[in-house]
């Protein structure tokens, strides 16, 4: 069933998700929004709906070891505001079954619009796993807020960008091949779509491929690797962020050993704008890797994105974006 966007109300319980309806102009409808949602910045004073039972902690280690505590406990990781939720009264509650560490569980979700007095409240369900969900994801949003007719410009206007990327990374000569990061300790490599953003950027993704998850490796098989270019982005985490646990990379990676180190090719990046959302920031989420793998051939996508990038030297000093080539500082 599509709605009117004239009488629509709708909560967003995922980031990725609010930045879909605001990309269709679904902006003013939105009543209610998660406590990640921050993109783009004309929601905020919007009403939040969840809290994390995880405290803020410093590092991707403490924060791995008390999500798994959480979930030893048969807990969610997230809650939701079930009376803040009635007094809202949405008509779509657009969220994700794809991961509990994400956003509040479909479960729970479910059973707080069971609560409600109203049974005629839409859940939309996202389960991106590749690039072309993401599209689909979209397409299936604007149908149920009735943003049919923005729906193709905004679909077409990603697609424009992302082939142009593709063509120009194709005439390039050689063929990096990439890990991605998806969090530092444990390091987990990037599955689902990262694969793709690495292959359309001109580069060989390492160890996942489109669609699969992402897998968490030891320094053992770590060593077994090479790359050419190591992407840090870890999930979450903003560029300053992830740039303060630098110092646990000599620790958890061959670091002394792999020639993206010496060659002055390991990237940090916002892991928490891009690259894990899955909606319209993908694009210049593949901008970015696109300027890691082939910086010769995207100067100008270098240039856009020097303020959410940095290279990492092997003496664990921080370098601009722009600048090319090792360095031991």
């Amino acid at each position: 069933m599509a709605y009117s966007p004239l009488t629509l109300r709708i909560v967003t319980l995922l980031p990725s998700a609010t930045e879909i309806v605001c990309a269709l102009g679904g902006q003013d409808e939105l009543v209610g929004i998660s406590h990640e949602c921050d993109f783009p910045p004309r929601i905020q004073g919007l009403p939040v709906l969840t809290r994390a039972r995880v405290g803020a902690l410093c590092t991707s280690k403490g924060i791995d070891g008390a999500v798994r505590d959480v979930l030893a406990d048969a807990l969610a990781i997230y809650e939701l505001d079930v009376e803040l939720l009635e007094t809202l009264r949405p008509d779509v509650i657009v969220t994700q079954d794809l991961c509990d560490v994400c956003a509040v569980s479909i479960d729970d979700v479910r059973a707080a619009v069971a609560r409600l007095a109203r049974q005629d409240v839409r859940i939309l369900t996202l389960h991106p796993m590749q690039l072309a969900d993401i599209w689909a994801d979209i397409e299936q949003v604007a149908e149920v807020i009735g943003r049919t007719e923005e729906r193709r410009i905004v679909i077409d206007g990603f697609e424009r960008r992302v082939a142009d990327i593709a063509k120009r990374a194709a005439e390039t000569s050689t063929r990096p091949s990439v890990i991605s990061i998806e969090w530092i300790e444990p390091v987990m490599i990037g599955g689902m779509w990262m694969p793709e953003l690495v292959e359309l950027a001109g580069g060989q993704p390492l160890v996942t491929a489109a669609g699969e998850h992402a897998p968490t490796l030891t320094l053992e098989q770590l060593s077994a690797l090479d790359p050419d270019v190591v992407v840090i982005k870890p999930c979450g985490f903003s560029l300053d962020r992830a740039l303060a646990e630098r110092h646990v990379l000599q620790r958890v990676l061959p670091w002394t050993s792999w020639k993206a180190v010496d060659e002055g090719c390991v990237y940090v990046a916002d892991g928490n704008a891009y690259f894990n959302r899955s909606g319209p920031r993908i694009v210049e989420s593949l901008e970015i890797m696109a300027g890691c793998v082939h910086p010769e051939a995207f100067p100008e996508l270098v240039a856009k994105h020097a303020g959410e990038v940095r290279r990492v030297a092997r003496g664990l000093s921080v370098l601009p974006f722009e600048s090319n080539g090792p360095d031991v500082a």
